[in-house]
């Protein structure tokens, strides 16, 4: 009976104690999970920035938003919540903690773990991304070629990995970048010197008299070869995976040079065929025998007809027999793509590509790797497998033995030989440019009185067109990033052959880019494509938040509908209106100019190491 009696009391006891755990888990879960955002959120409004009377706390992973009644025509969110610090630098679709928690089964081999995989709609984080403790509005460009702040990317191990290599040196609050690399340890520009003296181009520039524009960087570090490069007119396209070499990509764009995250793995790169004159590769890592030599495949697809690839690697110059065999086996691999050795030096060798078809129609029957079917459509790239096969020149091409374009700068402004491909004609061509010419003019007379001559570097264009806003803004210290949305017409072979550059996109998915990399995001019209499409526009506007950097403008040229949805956020988003303006230069009588500027708003974190 005692027993009974005994046990009888202690059960209450257990299960007082077990529903006062159970409430302890639950409390810790919701304010602790949170106290990063409400954080953030209130010590924003200690220093003006947020404005907001209430904090309204929300899963990271809902995709519903909170809302309060407006009126009868409509709604207002009342507040997004703040990602936790640890997602300061959240790339949703190149999210390693993804793949994991999918347990997605990828080919590690074959790098499709650096592939994009975006999180379905229910794991997405519609939270605003905080910068890191300390942020600063970045330096201006040129400065920032050489020079960021340590505290935007607080990241310095490849500055102790790669010490006998000059990539980057911290000296106090700052990173410096000495202009070196894996390959060119003294410097960027006595290599491309080097290059240029290689090929017998006029006084060592690598431009070739403006006949070489575009550029692939393959591997490409911390893009010093692409930055120098830009003092030759020649814009690169610096691609890397985010790999072991963590953040290259985030310090290439925050110094201002071109970039985007890439890898060569299963997937075609994002840009059309024959985009560039010269791909490079710098001790780059790769394998290019694996697969049939896929890899070399898909850089002879987006190279130009008698473009090059510049390959500065062991093999090309050791003797050990791993290295003769692996250069042999190249070699013979090139030789039956119809490349030839265009120079070779040193460490260095230079092959080019044919200028026609010739070669590949007078190789024997079943030469290794095939040509493409006849349908494969080589300029379809979004989401598309590589092949391991050899993209003939269209009839253009190889009756005019290459692409028939005009050196730079004049190929800016000149009809590129690829309109007939969308039944555009030259005056079409000629009055977009125009036409855009006008509308960048009057995007300036808005912004002038908000902004200095050094405030914008990095632009992103989220509907390129043809590149005509990119084209107009020629004569300012800026480079564009130009997006062409993957349902549409694939105008982006328009841009290349124009020597600008951009990547294909889908928007109902996030860029493949670090946040914080743009100060400039340029949005025509696709708000509104995005919602005839069925998805989010309120997940497009976070990404555009999560892309532009504090302190940043978006320029949106839209429908008055889409201009006012757009007002309605500015207060959660912590963006400012800038100017709203009736389109006079319009394709719709609807259309409204909408500038806004994105607030630089700190965490709790920020504000005690500025404290």
């Amino acid at each position: 009976m005692r027993g009974r009696s005994d046990g009888g009391k202690k059960k209450p006891v257990i299960v007082l104690v077990c529903i006062a755990a159970v409430v302890l888990v639950f409390v810790y879960l919701f304010f602790g999970s949170s106290n990063h955002g409400a954080s953030a959120i209130e010590y924003g409004r200690k220093l003006g920035l947020t404005g907001d009377d209430d904090v309204t706390k929300k899963d990271e992973a809902s995709s519903t938003s909170f809302y309060v009644d407006d009126d009868a025509n409509g709604f207002t969110p009342r507040s997004f919540p703040v990602c936790d610090d640890r997602h300061s630098e959240l790339i949703p679709c190149l999210d390693r903690n993804l793949i994991y928690q999918m347990r997605l089964k990828l080919d590690l081999s074959l790098m499709e773990h650096y592939e994009r995989h975006c999180p379905p709609p229910e794991r997405r984080f519609n939270c605003l991304i905080p910068p890191p403790p300390g942020y600063k509005v970045p330096i201006k460009w040129p400065k920032s070629r050489d020079e960021v702040w340590k505290v935007n990317i607080p990241h310095t191990h490849l500055a102790h990995e790669k010490s006998d290599q000059n990539w980057m040196v911290v000296k106090g609050d700052k990173i410096n970048f000495p202009g070196g690399g894996t390959h060119f340890h003294y410097g960027a520009d006595k290599y491309i010197a080097s290059m240029a003296n290689m090929l017998n181009f006029p006084n060592n520039i690598l431009n070739n008299g403006g006949r070489l524009r575009t550029f692939l960087d393959v591997g490409c570090g911390v893009a010093s070869f692409g930055g120098y490069l830009l003092a030759s007119d020649i814009m690169t396209m610096s691609l890397a995976p985010n790999d072991v070499h963590q953040n290259q990509i985030q310090f290439a764009l925050e110094r201002g040079i071109p970039a985007y995250l890439g890898v060569l793995g299963t997937k075609r790169l994002p840009y059309p065929s024959r985009s560039f004159e010269l791909a490079h590769c710098s001790r780059c890592r790769i394998d290019w025998l694996q697969r049939d030599g896929i890899l070399l495949l898909e850089l002879d697809r987006v190279l130009r007809p008698g473009g090059y690839f510049a390959y500065s690697s062991p093999e090309a110059y050791a003797q050990d027999e791993e290295d003769l065999r692996i250069w042999r086996e190249m070699s013979a691999l090139v030789e039956r793509m119809c490349w030839t050795i265009a120079a070779k030096r040193n460490q260095t060798v230079i092959w080019q590509k044919p200028m026609t078809n010739d070669c590949y129609q007078e190789r024997e029957p079943g030469t290794q790797p095939p040509l493409c079917n006849s349908d494969s459509d080589p300029d379809a790239v979004y989401g598309v497998n590589m092949e391991a096969c050899i993209s003939q020149y269209s009839e253009h091409d190889h009756k005019t033995k290459g692409s028939g374009l005009a050196p730079w700068p004049a190929r800016l402004t000149s009809p590129p030989p690829r309109l007939a491909d969308f039944g555009y004609s030259a005056y079409m061509f000629e009055k977009d440019t125009e036409t855009w010419r006008r509308r960048v003019d009057a995007y300036w007379d808005l912004l002038t009185p908000v902004i200095q001559s050094d405030t914008v570097r990095n632009i992103l264009d989220m509907k390129a067109n043809m590149g005509s806003f990119a084209a107009a803004l020629n004569d300012k210290d800026v480079w564009v990033m130009n997006v062409v949305p993957e349902d549409g017409p694939n105008t982006l072979k328009l841009i290349y052959d124009r020597g600008l550059m951009g990547a294909v996109h889908s928007w109902c998915e996030a860029f493949s880019t670090y946040p914080r990399t743009y100060d400039l995001v340029h949005a025509w019209d696709i708000i509104s494509d995005v919602k005839k499409r069925g998805c989010s526009a309120e997940d497009l506007l976070l990404e555009m938040d999560r892309i532009l950097r504090p302190s940043g403008f978006i320029l949106i040229r839209d429908k008055q509908s889409v201009v006012d949805l757009v007002k309605k956020y500015l207060k959660a988003l912590h963006w400012e209106a800038v100017e709203t303006k009736a389109a006079s230069d319009s394709d719709h009588d609807s259309d409204v100019i909408l500038i806004v500027q994105k607030k630089l708003w700190l965490t709790s974190e920020s504000l005690r190491d500025l404290e």
